[in-house]
């Protein structure tokens, strides 16, 4: 249960850099909420490619940390395309 707690709170931040990264304010909440399941998902599907363990199972690396924020990015940038197309 802790883990889960404390991969949500760096997710969290992780996805609060992802928002400042790609200059996107429309709705910062939502972005994070986004985020944070883009990094999840990136998590646990690049962690097995990479070998390094998620957030959330081992200890918090610099190398986990950039795999959830790259999959942060790419789902925040994934929903503003899907955004400007309306």
């Amino acid at each position: 249960m802790l883990n889960i707690i404390i991969y949500l709170i760096v997710a969290a931040i992780i996805g609060w850099v992802a928002t400042e990264l790609m200059h996107d304010r429309s709705n910062l909440l939502i972005n994070i909420i986004v985020a944070v399941i883009g990094g999840f998902i990136a998590g646990y599907l690049l962690t097995p490619l990479f070998h390094i363990s998620p957030i959330g199972v081992g200890a918090i690396s610099l190398p986990a940390m950039l795999i959830t924020l790259g999959g942060a990015i790419v789902l925040l940038f994934v929903v503003n395309l899907l955004r400007r197309r309306r």
